[in-house]
């Protein structure tokens, strides 16, 4: 790895272990495997390569905690929460570095993933003392109900590389404060941040066996024995819709709550009427955050035709001055993909829309190594038949699509399986309201190219997934309802 004395200091210090019963131990059969900065190449560490033995012990940890940790008095599960909060703003730097080593987004993006994971412990820190139930009469009279919310049990939590740490408090933030157990399996990109993390919630006091964490690069072999365990209540899963279908079906046999955030096709919409200059820095925040490797990152982008051209020629000037480079290098505002495979994926993505007609307005070649860098690129007069208007592109390529009605952008947006979030730029209220109303997605952003927030509820409809995360609801996904009917 880099001869930077700070950057291998942060790498030696993190835990490389799997994280079981509270203790740091190695896999069973003593297997490691590699982790590498996707801006060089470079092999940064090694780690414990969990097995299907692992995940037993994980799951017994898990099995044998919850019924103490369920009894725990909420103002206690709250307190480790907010003790997390703080020790990952005190982290905030050391932490901020090792996810841009393992998998290349900016430093300054990198710093505020941390401080966006650390809201998660500080928003269900708050709902964990507010878990409430009901008591009322029955409406013939005769008894009364009692309705009360009672943890679902021990939680599998498997979490993406490109927000490795966010999307673990995301998960991990509303099981600790509904009173669930939980073992996590990092992907295996991006395995050190949930390490960090776990490290993190052992001195905030979380008792041995609530949190287990198993990186491993046989990810089938650990979680589908887990799920039809019988001990496992809950799947929350974040990654590629098809992924998701085989753990739904797997979740089926045992019946099992499940949080799905999958696949996205964002589309974002431009009329003639909106603000051009909020429109640019709406698509630029939508577009490049996390170098475009984000399923809300906008997708397919329509822009009515008598404003494309000065839409795209702005859009490709702001694009073309991102600085390139390795995140940790001063200014950077746009680092690699996170491998070869994406990259190449990328291109291939590009090529296809440009063979369909479309015309490069700035980058759209990448370039030679090392590292897995793609420049940002945009695309105009991008046909509605080309590849990446069915597929997700996962990195930092803008392609715009001409309209002319309302009804034709609502039913060109609309056509996609998938349904996570989608953005409307317009200064018609009236337009903006009736539009947001008509897309189907989840998540709609009016006027900014930026949705998520902690305590607002993430996710989507179609294929883009079950459930929400975040907000009064993401704590609801981890609770049970129970009745009780009581003669009077």
């Amino acid at each position: 790895m880099s001869g930077n004395p700070n950057e291998a200091r942060v790498v030696a210090e993190v835990p490389k272990g799997l994280l079981i019963a509270g203790q740091w131990a190695d896999a069973s059969d003593g297997g490691t495997f590699d982790v590498s900065d996707p801006s060089t190449g470079e092999v940064l560490c090694a780690v414990a390569d969990a097995t299907p033995e692992d995940g037993r012990r994980a799951l017994e940890a898990a099995a044998a905690a919850q019924k103490e940790f369920a009894a725990t008095a909420p103002r206690a599960r709250a307190d480790m929460l907010m003790s997390a909060f703080d020790l990952l703003h005190e982290r905030i730097e050391d932490l901020a570095l090792l996810m841009t080593l393992e998998m290349g987004k900016p430093l300054a993006e990198s710093k505020g993933e941390i401080a966006y994971a650390a809201e998660f412990f500080r928003h269900f820190a708050e709902e964990a003392v507010r878990i409430d139930g009901g008591y009322q009469t029955a409406p013939a009279g005769g008894s009364r109900f009692l309705i009360t919310k009672q943890p679902v049990g021990p939680a599998l939590l498997i979490t993406p590389w490109n927000f490795p740490m966010a999307m673990g408090t995301r998960k991990l933030g509303p099981a600790i404060a509904a009173g669930c157990t939980s073992i996590t399996k990092p992907a295996q990109q991006t395995p050190l941040s949930m390490l960090a993390l776990g490290e993190v919630l052992r001195e905030a006091g979380v008792p041995e066996g609530v949190v287990n964490i198993l990186p491993t690069t046989r990810p089938g072999e650990i979680t589908e024995p887990l799920l039809t365990s019988g001990v496992i209540r809950k799947l929350s899963f974040t990654g590629s819709t098809g992924v998701g279908r085989t753990l739904l079906a797997q979740s089926a046999e045992q019946v099992l709550r499940t949080s799905m955030e999958l696949g996205g096709n964002a589309g974002f919409v431009v009329f003639e009427d909106a603000d051009i200059d909020e429109a640019v820095a709406g698509a630029m925040a939508a577009k490049m955050r996390n170098t475009g490797e984000a399923c809300t990152a906008a997708n397919r982008i329509f822009v009515q035709r008598s404003v494309i051209d000065e839409f795209g020629e702005r859009l490709a000037k702001a694009m073309s001055e991102l600085p390139i480079g390795r995140g940790v290098e001063e200014g950077v505002r746009v680092g690699p993909l996170i491998d070869e495979k994406a990259r190449q994926k990328v291109q291939s993505l590009v090529d296809d829309a440009v063979a369909g007609g479309a015309r490069v307005l700035t980058g759209g070649t990448a370039p030679d190594g090392p590292g897995f860098f793609y420049p940002p690129t945009v695309l105009t007069g991008v046909p509605v038949t080309a590849r990446m208007g069915t597929e997700e592109i996962f990195g930092p390529v803008a392609p715009l699509t001409p309209f002319d009605t309302e009804d034709e952008v609502v039913t060109a947006v609309n056509d996609t399986e998938y349904g996570l979030v989608n953005y409307v730029f317009t200064n018609d209220l009236r337009r903006g309201l009736r539009v947001a109303e008509a897309l189907e997605s989840g998540m709609v952003g009016l006027n900014q190219g930026v949705v998520s927030n902690p305590a607002a509820p993430f996710g989507g409809v179609k294929a883009s997934g079950l459930g929400r995360e975040g907000g009064r609801a993401g704590i609801e996904e981890y609770l049970e309802t129970k009745y009780v009917g009581i003669a009077m």
